[in-house]
């Protein structure tokens, strides 16, 4: 049974104390045992967005984001630590919520593409640390099946599949209801009164998961004109021409080409117009009040007009399309910084800063023009790489940065180790603790495993896997392509230039192709391809 494979904790009579079993708990997958006596057991506050990229964050320093700060967040990242190192096992939402429950790949749990059912019985941390005495609870964004019944939530209220902007329909344990609103303060609010209302006398997990920043990009009200005249530095590749990439040439994710004008870009007919051009999903916009959507479109009239009455080269186009993507996707971030601003001054008012874990993380990155996409999927570094930032007061420095390579499957052991559980054998990531604390194990990974499989799909996205050490990347298509991409990340971070038929390359090729089989050996997959 699940339950054998974790040490029992006994339920203290409140916080200040906590009972072990004789002898402390032996120490899984590198994990530290707990010492006889431990002190309370630390909450843990578990925020998520989707499809924040990294490079969107401004405690990560890019040029977007220091015309678009994340302050809130950043917060966490002075209070703790930010992972420089931080990537995900699929870079797509279902799966890379999967990996995260179970601290396994998506050929283990069982979910490896957008579509597929995760299965609630299977080993998840929040079940793991539910039967060790926390009360636990789930707002928002679930999206890896209809709901999380099975999962022994004492609360939940998620989305309904990807969820709605505004006034979102949410399903919860007693059926389906419309709240009136917007997504990220109504998440953010559900979380807070789940709060005022938990048994004070026991540790407790919050899983906030936010809708934002995911397509199709719509700003709360009063963020609606936030960086409208606000000019966004374009990215170097946004004229991309895929040389020696072919994966990357037959994609659908251009911001120019492949972005619905009226769904994503919210461009109208014509000068004078609020009615929407191609919007391929109605419901987004159709589910707004008179005045909500009002409010919206007249936001946007005069840039709207302002497009509509120039004649625009195509490059011109190309590049007002990045500039509306840009200012629609970080103005709806604004609200998620909020919410994590809520959230920490929620924990500083009421004495529970101290004792709490916070962690921020997206479900995986995203593109903001590089290569001149937008979406996520491919083992290119903008999707792969994901924010990390983890406060813990008293056990993680203050402004600590990580460099060592870590992946999403590390988020299950980490949760489990804190809460003094033994991490299983079954579960592939490891603790992050000893790193969190300044003790990096000596064999720690000097690799990273990746495998994307959707196909076909929405993006016409090649399936693939692949392998990245500190320095180098090797991928591996298959399926409608057949080829290898080889990158140098220290010297071509744009990943611009494939070195696969580079002879002075050929010993390294052979290498890091030994190494990917390693890791496929490792961790059970041998699908790819």
């Amino acid at each position: 049974m699940f339950l054998k494979r974790f040490t029992t904790i006994l339920m203290a009579s409140s916080l200040a104390a906590c009972a072990t079993t004789p002898g402390g708990l032996p120490a899984g997958n590198g994990s530290a045992p707990m010492p006889v006596a431990q002190a309370r057991r630390p909450n843990i506050l578990f925020i998520m967005s989707d499809d924040h990229a990294l490079q969107a964050l401004s405690a990560y320093g890019s040029p977007i984001s220091r015309l678009a700060p994340t302050p809130n967040l950043d917060r966490i990242a002075h209070n703790g630590a930010l992972f420089e190192n931080s990537f995900v096992t699929n870079s797509l939402c279902g799966p890379s919520r999967a990996a995260m429950l179970t601290g396994k790949f998506g050929n283990k749990n069982g979910f490896n593409q957008n579509g597929d059912q995760f299965d609630n019985y299977q080993p998840t941390w929040p079940r793991a640390l539910k039967d060790a005495g926390y009360q636990t609870a789930i707002v928002g964004k679930w999206h890896i099946g209809h709901d999380p019944k099975g999962m022994k939530f004492d609360y939940w209220k998620v989305l309904r599949d990807q969820g709605e902007y505004y006034n979102p329909d949410f399903i919860t344990p007693d059926g389906e209801v419309r709240e009136h609103g917007y997504a990220t303060d109504l998440i953010t609010d559900m979380g807070i009164d789940w709060l005022d209302h938990r048994d004070p006398d026991k540790p407790f997990v919050l899983m906030v998961h936010h809708k934002a920043p995911h397509r199709n990009w719509m700003p709360a009200p009063r963020h609606l004109t936030k960086y409208l005249n606000t000019k966004f530095p374009v990215p170097d590749n946004f004229f991309d021409d895929y040389e020696g990439r072919d994966a990357a040439a037959i994609q659908a994710m251009n911001v120019h080409r492949n972005m619905y004008e009226g769904h994503d870009l919210k461009m109208t007919t014509g000068v004078g117009s609020s009615k929407l051009r191609y919007n391929r999903w109605p419901g987004a916009f159709d589910r707004m009040t008179p005045d909500q959507r009002k409010a919206f479109m007249d936001a946007l009239q005069q840039s709207n007009d302002a497009m509509n009455a120039k004649e625009m080269t195509q490059r011109e186009m190309a590049l007002w399309k990045y500039q509306r993507y840009l200012q629609q996707y970080l103005a709806t971030i604004v609200s998620v910084d909020e919410s994590v601003g809520r959230l920490l001054d929620y924990l500083d008012t009421h004495g529970l800063t101290d004792n709490t874990i916070v962690v921020y993380t997206s479900d995986q990155g995203f593109y903001l023009g590089e290569h001149g996409w937008f979406d996520k999927r491919f083992m290119y570094e903008e999707s792969f790489r994901t924010p990390l930032l983890i406060q813990y007061p008293g056990h993680i420095k203050p402004g600590t940065k990580i460099d060592s390579l870590v992946q999403n499957i590390d988020y299950a052991p980490t949760f489990m180790d804190y809460a003094g559980l033994q991490v299983p054998d079954a579960v592939q990531g490891r603790s992050l603790r000893p790193l969190l604390e300044g003790k990096k194990p000596a064999d720690w990974r000097k690799s990273l495993y990746y495998h994307y499989y959707e196909y076909p799909a929405f993006h016409r996205v090649t399936p693939h896997c692949g392998v990245r050490d500190q320095r180098y990347k090797l991928i591996h298509f298959y399926g409608p392509i057949e080829s290898w991409e080889l990158f140098d990340e220290q010297s071509d971070r744009e990943e611009m230039h494939n070195l696969i038929d580079d002879p002075a390359q050929v010993t390294r090729v052979v290498a890091m192709k030994r190494e990917l089989l390693r890791l496929q050996a490792k961790y059970g997959d041998q699908s790819c391809g």
